[in-house]
Protein backbone atom coordinates (compact mmCIF):
# COMPACT_ATOMS: atom_id res chain seq x y z
CA UNK A 1 0.00 0.00 0.00
CA UNK A 2 1.02 3.57 -0.59
CA UNK A 3 -1.10 6.07 0.57
CA UNK A 4 -1.48 9.69 -0.58
CA UNK A 5 -2.77 12.50 2.18
CA UNK A 6 -3.53 15.40 2.15
CA UNK A 7 -5.77 18.97 2.14
CA UNK A 8 -8.03 19.69 -0.63
CA UNK A 9 -6.24 20.92 -3.72
CA UNK A 10 -2.75 19.94 -2.60
CA UNK A 11 -2.18 18.01 -5.89
CA UNK A 12 -3.07 14.13 -4.77
CA UNK A 13 -5.48 14.01 -7.75
CA UNK A 14 -3.40 15.67 -10.81
CA UNK A 15 -0.72 13.14 -9.77
CA UNK A 16 -2.65 10.42 -9.87
CA UNK A 17 -3.49 11.49 -13.22
CA UNK A 18 0.16 11.81 -14.35
CA UNK A 19 0.64 8.21 -13.19
CA UNK A 20 -2.59 6.81 -14.97
CA UNK A 21 -1.01 9.07 -18.43
CA UNK A 22 -4.03 11.47 -18.76
CA UNK A 23 -1.58 14.16 -18.07
CA UNK A 24 2.21 14.70 -18.54
CA UNK A 25 4.13 16.39 -15.88
CA UNK A 26 5.88 19.60 -16.65
CA UNK A 27 8.84 18.05 -14.68
CA UNK A 28 10.03 14.54 -14.36
CA UNK A 29 9.13 11.07 -16.09
CA UNK A 30 6.18 8.66 -14.58
CA UNK A 31 8.11 5.05 -15.17
CA UNK A 32 6.36 1.67 -16.02
CA UNK A 33 8.35 -1.44 -14.85
CA UNK A 34 11.07 1.01 -15.86
CA UNK A 35 9.60 2.39 -19.28
CA UNK A 36 8.20 6.04 -19.99
CA UNK A 37 4.97 6.25 -19.64
CA UNK A 38 4.79 8.45 -22.40
CA UNK A 39 5.90 5.76 -24.61
CA UNK A 40 3.28 3.53 -24.40
CA UNK A 41 0.04 3.64 -25.75
CA UNK A 42 -3.43 3.29 -23.63
CA UNK A 43 -3.81 -0.55 -24.23
CA UNK A 44 -0.10 -0.70 -23.06
CA UNK A 45 -0.88 1.62 -20.06
CA UNK A 46 -4.35 -0.31 -19.20
CA UNK A 47 -2.66 -3.73 -18.71
CA UNK A 48 -0.53 -2.43 -16.26
CA UNK A 49 -2.18 0.06 -14.19
CA UNK A 50 -6.28 -0.24 -13.43
CA UNK A 51 -8.04 2.66 -12.21
CA UNK A 52 -10.69 3.09 -9.23
CA UNK A 53 -12.15 6.42 -9.02
CA UNK A 54 -14.17 8.18 -5.94
CA UNK A 55 -17.61 8.39 -7.90
CA UNK A 56 -18.59 6.94 -11.20
CA UNK A 57 -21.71 8.00 -12.95
CA UNK A 58 -24.66 5.18 -13.13
CA UNK A 59 -26.13 6.65 -16.49
CA UNK A 60 -27.17 3.25 -18.56
CA UNK A 61 -28.41 0.21 -17.14
CA UNK A 62 -25.71 -1.92 -17.98
CA UNK A 63 -25.65 -5.35 -15.54
CA UNK A 64 -22.85 -5.35 -12.95
CA UNK A 65 -21.41 -8.57 -15.13
CA UNK A 66 -21.26 -6.31 -18.07
CA UNK A 67 -19.63 -2.82 -16.16
CA UNK A 68 -16.97 -5.43 -14.81
CA UNK A 69 -16.00 -7.06 -18.32
CA UNK A 70 -15.70 -3.31 -19.20
CA UNK A 71 -12.08 -4.08 -17.66
CA UNK A 72 -11.21 -6.70 -19.92
CA UNK A 73 -11.75 -3.73 -22.60
CA UNK A 74 -7.74 -3.67 -23.49
CA UNK A 75 -7.87 -7.60 -24.09
CA UNK A 76 -10.36 -7.18 -27.04
CA UNK A 77 -9.79 -5.72 -30.50
CA UNK A 78 -12.38 -3.13 -31.43
CA UNK A 79 -15.14 -5.47 -33.40
CA UNK A 80 -14.60 -8.61 -30.98
CA UNK A 81 -16.97 -9.45 -28.50
CA UNK A 82 -15.82 -10.99 -25.04
CA UNK A 83 -14.71 -14.40 -24.94
CA UNK A 84 -14.78 -17.61 -22.39
CA UNK A 85 -11.42 -16.31 -20.81
CA UNK A 86 -12.95 -13.12 -20.67
CA UNK A 87 -16.07 -14.13 -18.53
CA UNK A 88 -14.13 -16.00 -16.81
CA UNK A 89 -11.82 -13.36 -15.09
CA UNK A 90 -14.70 -10.88 -14.91
CA UNK A 91 -16.27 -14.09 -12.60
CA UNK A 92 -13.22 -14.36 -10.56
CA UNK A 93 -12.95 -10.43 -10.23
CA UNK A 94 -16.53 -10.29 -9.04
CA UNK A 95 -15.95 -13.66 -6.34
CA UNK A 96 -13.05 -11.99 -4.86
CA UNK A 97 -14.64 -8.60 -4.00
CA UNK A 98 -17.49 -10.84 -2.67
CA UNK A 99 -20.35 -9.55 -4.95
CA UNK A 100 -21.24 -12.55 -7.35
CA UNK A 101 -24.47 -12.55 -6.02
CA UNK A 102 -25.19 -8.84 -8.06
CA UNK A 103 -23.81 -10.19 -11.19
CA UNK A 104 -26.82 -9.92 -13.12
CA UNK A 105 -28.37 -6.47 -11.18
CA UNK A 106 -28.66 -3.44 -12.97
CA UNK A 107 -25.31 -1.02 -12.41
CA UNK A 108 -27.83 1.36 -11.69
CA UNK A 109 -29.95 -0.13 -9.27
CA UNK A 110 -27.11 -0.48 -6.61
CA UNK A 111 -26.06 1.48 -3.39
CA UNK A 112 -23.34 3.56 -3.30
CA UNK A 113 -20.95 0.94 -1.31
CA UNK A 114 -21.95 -1.92 -3.65
CA UNK A 115 -21.57 0.14 -6.73
CA UNK A 116 -17.64 1.10 -5.46
CA UNK A 117 -16.82 -2.54 -5.65
CA UNK A 118 -18.26 -2.87 -8.84
CA UNK A 119 -15.64 -0.60 -9.44
CA UNK A 120 -12.69 -2.33 -7.83
CA UNK A 121 -14.26 -5.77 -9.36
CA UNK A 122 -13.55 -3.97 -12.80
CA UNK A 123 -10.40 -2.73 -11.90
CA UNK A 124 -8.97 -6.46 -10.86
CA UNK A 125 -10.75 -8.01 -14.09
CA UNK A 126 -7.71 -5.53 -15.74
CA UNK A 127 -5.50 -8.12 -14.12
CA UNK A 128 -2.77 -5.38 -14.00
CA UNK A 129 -0.15 -5.03 -10.78
CA UNK A 130 -1.14 -1.69 -9.96
CA UNK A 131 -4.81 -0.36 -8.87
CA UNK A 132 -4.98 3.46 -8.43
CA UNK A 133 -8.09 4.38 -6.13
CA UNK A 134 -8.65 8.08 -6.03
CA UNK A 135 -10.62 8.56 -2.44
CA UNK A 136 -12.64 5.19 -2.75
CA UNK A 137 -14.69 5.30 0.40
CA UNK A 138 -15.97 9.12 -0.66
CA UNK A 139 -19.47 9.55 0.02
CA UNK A 140 -20.04 5.58 1.61
CA UNK A 141 -21.65 5.39 5.14
CA UNK A 142 -19.69 4.05 8.00
CA UNK A 143 -20.27 0.19 6.93
CA UNK A 144 -19.76 0.45 3.49
CA UNK A 145 -16.03 2.48 4.09
CA UNK A 146 -15.15 -0.61 6.09
CA UNK A 147 -16.15 -2.85 3.19
CA UNK A 148 -13.97 -1.14 1.23
CA UNK A 149 -11.23 -1.12 3.14
CA UNK A 150 -11.44 -4.82 4.19
CA UNK A 151 -12.04 -5.72 0.54
CA UNK A 152 -8.51 -3.88 -0.08
CA UNK A 153 -6.77 -5.89 2.53
CA UNK A 154 -8.13 -9.08 1.09
CA UNK A 155 -6.85 -8.30 -2.11
CA UNK A 156 -2.99 -7.22 -1.41
CA UNK A 157 -2.72 -9.64 1.64
CA UNK A 158 -3.88 -12.70 -1.04
CA UNK A 159 -3.38 -11.77 -4.62
CA UNK A 160 -0.21 -10.00 -4.37
CA UNK A 161 -1.57 -6.51 -5.64
CA UNK A 162 -0.31 -3.06 -5.07
CA UNK A 163 -2.35 -0.60 -4.22
CA UNK A 164 -1.53 3.63 -4.81
CA UNK A 165 -4.59 5.26 -2.92
CA UNK A 166 -5.18 8.99 -2.19
CA UNK A 167 -7.44 9.62 0.88
CA UNK A 168 -7.95 12.28 3.21
CA UNK A 169 -7.96 10.40 6.38
CA UNK A 170 -4.92 9.51 8.26
CA UNK A 171 -7.03 6.52 10.17
CA UNK A 172 -7.09 4.55 6.95
CA UNK A 173 -3.18 4.63 6.45
CA UNK A 174 -3.11 3.17 10.09
CA UNK A 175 -5.77 0.90 9.19
CA UNK A 176 -3.34 -1.01 6.60
CA UNK A 177 -0.73 -0.45 9.32
CA UNK A 178 -2.92 -2.20 11.91
CA UNK A 179 -3.90 -5.01 9.56
CA UNK A 180 -0.53 -6.20 9.05
CA UNK A 181 0.19 -5.11 5.34
CA UNK A 182 3.06 -3.51 4.18
CA UNK A 183 2.39 0.43 4.19
CA UNK A 184 4.28 3.57 3.17
CA UNK A 185 2.27 7.14 3.30
CA UNK A 186 3.46 10.32 1.58
CA UNK A 187 2.03 13.56 3.25
CA UNK A 188 1.68 16.31 0.52
CA UNK A 189 1.09 19.67 0.38
CA UNK A 190 1.47 22.57 -2.38
CA UNK A 191 2.10 19.65 -4.75
CA UNK A 192 5.08 18.68 -2.74
CA UNK A 193 5.40 15.77 -0.79
CA UNK A 194 6.18 16.41 2.53
CA UNK A 195 7.41 13.30 4.34
CA UNK A 196 7.52 9.89 3.24
CA UNK A 197 7.35 6.33 5.44
CA UNK A 198 5.36 4.17 7.50
CA UNK A 199 2.51 5.33 8.68
CA UNK A 200 3.69 4.79 12.35
CA UNK A 201 6.58 7.35 11.51
CA UNK A 202 5.57 9.93 9.86
CA UNK A 203 2.00 10.24 11.39
CA UNK A 204 3.29 12.32 14.07
CA UNK A 205 0.85 14.55 16.09
CA UNK A 206 3.73 17.21 14.94
CA UNK A 207 3.25 16.04 11.44
CA UNK A 208 -0.65 16.33 10.87
CA UNK A 209 -0.64 19.62 13.15
CA UNK A 210 1.61 21.31 10.25
CA UNK A 211 -0.05 19.34 7.09
CA UNK A 212 -3.89 20.47 8.61
CA UNK A 213 -3.56 23.19 11.06
CA UNK A 214 -5.30 20.64 13.31
CA UNK A 215 -4.05 19.56 16.85
CA UNK A 216 -4.59 15.32 17.36
CA UNK A 217 -3.66 12.27 19.80
CA UNK A 218 -2.61 9.68 18.43
CA UNK A 219 -3.30 6.75 20.69
CA UNK A 220 -2.08 3.44 20.98
CA UNK A 221 -3.69 0.51 22.05
CA UNK A 222 -2.29 -2.93 23.13
CA UNK A 223 -4.39 -5.57 21.66
CA UNK A 224 -2.34 -8.35 23.24
CA UNK A 225 0.10 -10.96 21.11
CA UNK A 226 2.46 -8.40 20.48
CA UNK A 227 -0.30 -6.63 18.09
CA UNK A 228 -0.62 -3.20 18.66
CA UNK A 229 -3.97 -0.87 17.15
CA UNK A 230 -3.06 2.96 16.69
CA UNK A 231 -5.60 6.01 15.68
CA UNK A 232 -5.64 9.37 14.93
CA UNK A 233 -8.13 11.69 17.09
CA UNK A 234 -9.10 14.90 16.35
CA UNK A 235 -8.88 17.90 18.98
CA UNK A 236 -9.53 20.89 17.51
CA UNK A 237 -8.35 23.17 14.30
CA UNK A 238 -5.43 25.47 15.45
CA UNK A 239 -7.11 28.49 15.21
CA UNK A 240 -9.75 27.39 17.59
CA UNK A 241 -6.92 26.72 19.97
CA UNK A 242 -5.77 30.22 19.97
CA UNK A 243 -9.27 31.32 20.36
CA UNK A 244 -9.94 29.82 23.24
CA UNK A 245 -6.65 30.23 24.87
CA UNK A 246 -7.74 34.02 23.92
CA UNK A 247 -10.89 33.72 25.58
CA UNK A 248 -9.43 31.56 28.85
Amino acid sequence: MFCLLGPNGCGKTTLLDCVLGLLRPQQGKVLLNGTSIKDLDAPKIARQVAYVPQSHEKTFPYTVMQIVLMGRASYISMFSSPNPEDIEVAEQALELVGISRLRDRPYTHLSGGEGQLVMVARALAQRTPLVIMDEPTAHLDFKHELTIMETIVHLVRHTGLSVLMATHFPNHCFYFENSGIQTRVALMNHNKFLAVGRPGEVLSERNLGQLYNVRTKVMTWDLGDSHQLKQVIPISTLNNDLTYERMK
